[in-house]
């Protein structure tokens, strides 16, 4: 799972990323300080993993992760190769979400690529830098659907009807995530790999001046808020500078500073939270002496595919999935204890897995 972190210039994209991931890119006072992408690997906080490794007194905890990558900043013209245009263009596509890094405070001594703070402006620079990416794109396409109609086949006139739903919505300056589309739709669109229809987290960075402000009382966050709504995207507020201080914190310290703030989790924790959750995915655990793992899995998976995140050959020779909710198995104090209860289910191909399952499978290969 792969997010990019993107934004304007200065904006605390890359300070943003080193409170995330620890990596330590460059974060200056000057545009495109960060060339190529930065990438680093964050682990899902996840509370579950920790009692479930005491339990069994796992020898090893392997939490899910998410892979943020920090993209280049950019400018007006991107889409015309204008700045690093082409490179962003180029990285963004390769991710499965975005995070969108909006400035939402004011300091004389950070320069502004555009000299004034507004956060509504920054977003519709990059948003419509991809938008007129994929005009690009999706009119190459319909021109091709259109001259395969001729040919009688239907499922071109079909491709060319719902090209010409999404050509609507680019040519009227709308990202396609503001579309709904059928399933059947959903997946061509897919297919397309159209920059406008990554599913975004807007991160309202806000100064440290407004920390433990209520969100509505900050006028600029409540700005992309109204914003975000208009085209069904969340937005988290975090401040990256007090993230980036928290990070370099030992965790008691940490814990203590977050107290201090009034606040119970860092914004990066909800950050990452929020980002498993805009991908619709969730976590099945398994646990042993050996480890307690975490494993990812869109939400929906049927149990054959979930043990084949594990190894194939688990999906090949899937039996049945022995399944029992962790919080029922930590109250039952152990496995053996949760089977007597009653508490263990078996179940087979059509079971649909659920955030939280603790699980071992039975297969034959």
């Amino acid at each position: 799972m792969k997010l990019g972190v993107v934004g304007l210039p200065n904006v605390g994209k890359s300070t943003l990323f080193n409170a995330i991931t620890h990596a330590g890119a460059q974060a200056a006072n000057f545009p495109f300080c960060t060339i190529e992408p930065n990438v680093g690997v964050v682990a899902v906080p996840d509370e579950r993993l920790e009692k479930l490794a005491a339990l069994y007194n796992s020898k090893k905890i392997t939490p899910a992760v998410i892979e943020f990558v920090d993209i280049a900043g950019l400018v007006k013209g991107a889409s015309r190769g204008e700045g690093l245009g082409n490179k962003f263009l180029s990285h963004i596509r390769e991710v499965d979400a975005v995070v969108h890094v909006v400035r939402c405070f004011e300091d004389e001594n950070v320069t502004h690529v555009e000299d004034s703070v507004d956060p509504i402006r920054d977003i519709e620079i990059i948003n419509l830098e991809l938008i007129l990416a994929d005009l690009e794109s999706v009119s190459k396409r319909l021109d091709k659907a259109r001259s395969m109609i001729k040919t009688g086949d239907k499922k071109y006139k079909i491709e060319a009807e719902l090209l010409e739903k999404i050509y609507a919505c680019l040519e009227a300056e709308k990202p396609v995530r503001s579309l709904e589309f059928s399933e059947e739709e959903a997946e061509y669109v897919k297919g397309l790999f159209l920059l406008s229809s990554k599913p975004v987290i807007y991160a309202a960075n806000i100064g440290e001046g407004d920390m433990g402000k209520d969100e509505d009382d900050i006028p600029l966050v409540v700005k992309v808020k109204q914003y975000a709504a208009t085209e069904g995207s969340e937005v988290l507020v975090i401040c990256a500078k007090t993230e980036e201080e928290l990070s370099q914190l030992p965790p008691e310290e940490a814990a203590f500073f977050l107290e201090e703030l009034g606040l119970t989790e860092s914004g990066l924790n909800r950050l990452v939270k929020a980002s498993y959750k805009l991908l619709g995915l969730i976590s099945y655990l398994t646990a042993g002496e050996k480890e307690t793992r975490a494993w990812t899995i869109e939400n929906g998976t049927k149990a054959p595919q979930a043990a084949g995140k594990i190894h194939s050959d688990f999906e090949k020779g899937f039996i049945r999935a022995e399944v029992v909710d962790w919080q029922v198995l930590l109250e039952c104090g152990n496995y053996n204890a949760a089977k007597e209860k009653g508490k263990v289910r078996s179940e087979g191909k059509e079971y649909v897995f659920k955030d939280g399952d603790v699980v071992l499978f039975r297969f034959n290969v």
